[in-house]
């Protein structure tokens, strides 16, 4: 490869959260998911339009480019489509069937179909451009490793399935990366979630969050959790000391179907029905979330104690879907085995745009790579940013209605909205790459309102009210509130609020209570973002990483003693994150927010 590459442009597609990333030199210029664009949540598609605000933003054309990067090898997954079938012949002949015509048309002949997308985009040679993949698990290990600020770390990466590897194992060592360990398909940890996912109600690949946060409303244990994962470990999988594990394919239909398990073995299993969406969730459910919560973090401590032992490293980096299982990370976080624990922001799919191009970059190129102990994520702002003008020009129509003030006029006057108990759409800067809103494209409520969490869940964001909500708190008060002081600015791990600051302990374990009687039971002075089992996702705020937000936390605690909010993405449910100044007011209309900041423009209802 030639040693003059260093623009380098990163793909995620076909399957989920398509995106795209480019780097120069090394550094992560530009990250968007294509769903923030065409607001089709998760979409699969060609990220046209993320790569198109990519170039931008490295002020670009496809002709500068060095060369771009698939996140993973088609033809391996092909390959393993077609192992899979033959195995399981005749078997999954109509899911087969089904599926071959998309990848003779679209996948298996990526290269060509990489070349017509992005002539769809400007006109370029293509003879010059070097179009590349990188295996899937290699892109999420190194979407983790490079940019976190070790020089030296394991890396577990935990997902559904790449190619064929569905959870490894690596070291990465200054630039070069060595896959260790792996388990291969159709064994996979991520894929039985998904499952349990579908079995509770929710849709895969965007309500595993939801069985995290449902997880609380029962005891860890509890005989009927135990009942449950005994259950789970002794039908559905076998879990190993090395953290591998097996599952028993009697129980599941996706090598042969279109859907992830048998309903009727499942009910067997359980003695409950697969719940409809519509349905109530009752205690079984909650009890159900619980137990496979507890085989993740089995899972998860197994095979952290496996890298320990094959690397020996001070430090750990996490990436692959089930690393946003942030309950998860802080069981792991609290043994204390590595000293230093980094979660790729985007941990899922969309990440691996970003790993893709740093593999290239660093393991085939061997490129120098310096951390001085930098998250090479910039805090995750990385999507498009707006200015005052620009806004005003976009929303001409509506631009009267707003008034206009100064940053610090603007942090004082919304922390007094927040403190009167109002709800803010907060729109600033470059919008977040991965899941989380972490400051910028914001919806915002003051934490100690023990309506806020349900306003927001009801009237908001109109999704079901048992989900919990992420404090957003000042770095340095941190301690004051939650049983940690480390840092965390991507919620990627939860802590437990103060032992002092915990109230109502045996009214709110109590199951004999419905979930909505358990919901109002006030469980601290933060009741807004204080959980069932009285913990947070916690995003720390720093004042170098995102100065505005850190502003208005620093006018909020002024104000009212605590440096702290409720935060949570600008969307309603089914909704990707808000991108452009637009989406913002249209998503406040339709809503019941009370508040819209957009840049410095302040808009009310």
């Amino acid at each position: 490869m030639e040693k003059s590459i260093t623009k380098i442009l990163g793909i995620a597609a076909f399957y989920h959260d398509a995106a795209a990333a480019i780097i120069i030199d090394g550094e992560i210029i530009a990250a968007a998911q294509e769903e923030r664009f065409t607001r089709i949540k998760n979409t699969k598609e060609f990220p046209i339009n993320a790569i198109q605000f990519c170039l931008t933003e490295a002020n670009l054309t496809l002709d500068e480019l060095d060369a771009v990067v698939f996140y993973d090898k088609p033809l391996l997954k092909f390959e393993r489509l077609l192992q899979t079938y033959y195995t399981f012949a005749p078997k999954g002949i109509r899911s087969f069937l089904k599926s071959i015509p998309g990848w003779l048309e679209e996948k298996l002949f990526l290269k060509h179909t990489i070349h017509k997308s992005l002539a769809s985009i400007e006109t370029y040679n293509k003879s010059e451009l070097h179009i590349l993949f990188s295996e899937h698990h290699v892109s999420h290990a190194a979407s983790a490793f490079y940019p976190s600020p070790f020089l030296n770390a394991a890396i577990i990466t935990i997902d559904g399935v790449g190619e064929w590897a569905t959870t490894t194992i690596s070291q990465g060592n200054n630039t070069q990366l060595k896959m260790l360990k792996e388990v291969t398909y159709p064994h996979s940890v991520g894929l039985l979630y998904s499952a349990i996912t579908y079995y509770l109600g929710f849709k895969i690949n965007t309500g595993e969050y939801k069985v995290m946060g449902l997880s609380p409303y029962s005891k860890r244990d509890s005989h009927e959790v135990k009942r449950i994962f005994g259950i789970i470990t002794s039908k559905l999988i076998t879990i190993y000391d090395d953290g591998s594990v097996w599952l028993n394919q009697k129980y599941f239909s996706y090598n042969t179907t279109l859907r992830m398990l048998n309903e009727n073995k499942w009910e067997q299993l359980f003695g409950f029905k697969r719940r409809n969406p519509s349905e109530a969730i009752t205690q079984q459910h909650c009890d159900l979330a619980m137990a496979i919560q507890l085989v993740i973090e089995d899972v998860l401590l197994k095979l952290a104690h496996t890298a320990k032992e094959l690397t020996n490293a001070e430090n750990l980096c996490l990436a692959g879907g089930v690393a946003l299982n942030c309950v998860a990370n802080n069981v792991l976080r609290a043994t204390k085995l590595f000293k230093n624990i980094y979660v790729q922001p985007a941990a899922g799919d969309a990440g691996g745009a970003i790993g893709a191009a740093l593999a290239l970059y660093y393991s085939q190129l061997g490129r120098t790579r310096s951390t001085n102990g930098y998250d090479a994520m910039k805090g995750s702002y990385l999507g498009p940013s707006f200015s005052n003008e620009t806004i005003q020009l976009r929303l001409k129509d509506k631009i009267p209605s707003f008034h206009y003030v100064d940053d610090n006029n603007l942090v004082e006057e919304i922390s007094k909205k927040l403190a009167e108990g109002k709800i803010i759409g907060w729109f600033q800067g470059r919008m977040e790459f991965g899941p989380r809103a972490l400051g910028n494209r914001s919806i915002l409520a003051d934490a100690t309102n023990p309506r806020s969490q349900e306003r927001v869940n009801k009237n908001i964001k109109f999704r079901e009210t048992f989900r919990p909500f992420a404090p957003a708190v000042l770095l340095e008060d941190v301690s004051l509130y939650f049983q940690s002081s480390e840092e965390a600015p991507y919620m990627t791990f939860t802590t437990q609020i103060h032992e002092r600051l915990q109230r109502n302990k045996d009214m709110s374990y109590d199951t004999t209570r419905s979930l909505q009687e358990r919901l109002a039971i006030i469980r601290s002075p933060f009741p807004a973002i204080t959980h069932l089992d009285y913990s947070a996702r916690v995003q720390t705020v720093n004042k170098t990483t995102n100065h505005l937000f850190w502003k208005l936390l620093k006018a909020h605690k002024d104000n009212t003693g605590h440096g702290m909010v409720l935060n949570t993405s600008f969307n309603v449910m089914n909704e990707p994150i808000v991108c452009t100044p637009e989406d913002a007011y249209t998503c406040f209309l339709s809503t019941q927010m009370d508040v819209l900041v957009l840049g410095n423009y302040i808009f009310e209802k």
